[in-house]
């Protein structure tokens, strides 16, 4: 938890958070993955693993995992974690380049992706930036889950995603909304 507070006294911002998510927290954002049927999931905003864990715990050995860490301390300890494991891909960029990786791993589209990323404190352009891009490579019947601690962008998440299913955690430092996205409506 120190290396995250300290990581967050630096660059705000980027970081979002003075504290880890929590096991309640954790939970809530991968309930609804079909770790079944996924053959490619992305995570945005590691940070320092807690969602990666979880991922990787529930995957198929075949799902391909694509972590996305913009700090370079939480990524060389995401590289020392996970980086020995076949079929997860630790990237130390940000998430607005998702196009890029997606071309270089020959990926088309994606089941999920899971973001840790603060949109609340993101420049507009570089939020606005990466949910088109998420809308771009989910699959038709693909989810974006986030979490956020307010409210205050969730029209923004309603341009680029039809339907969007929320929760709160109160079990969190702080309490935060967990929000499900797709695409399209499901039938």
């Amino acid at each position: 938890m120190f290396k995250f507070l300290k990581e967050f006294v630096k660059k705000p911002r980027l970081i979002g958070a003075i504290a880890p998510s929590s096991k309640y927290l954790t939970e809530k954002m991968i309930e609804n993955i079909d770790f079944l049927k996924s053959e490619c999931i992305i995570e945005y905003g590691a940070g320092t693993g807690v969602f990666t864990e979880k991922l990787l715990a529930r995957m198929k050995d075949d799902t391909l995992l694509l972590v996305f860490e913009n700090n370079r301390n939480f990524y060389q300890e995401l590289v020392k974690h996970y980086g020995h494991k076949k079929n997860v891909k630790i990237i130390n960029d940000s998430a607005e380049n998702v196009v890029r990786y997606m071309n270089e791993y020959n990926l088309t589209k994606v089941d999920y992706i899971v973001s840790g990323i603060p949109f609340a404190s993101l420049p507009f352009n570089i939020a606005e930036n990466i949910l088109k891009d998420t809308k771009k490579i989910l699959a038709a019947e693909g989810k974006f889950i986030t979490f956020q601690y307010s409210l205050i962008k969730l029209q923004t998440f309603k341009i680029y995603f039809r339907e969007i299913n929320y929760k709160k955690v109160i079990l969190n430092i702080p309490p935060a909304y967990v929000l499900n996205c797709r695409v399209q409506e499901e039938i």
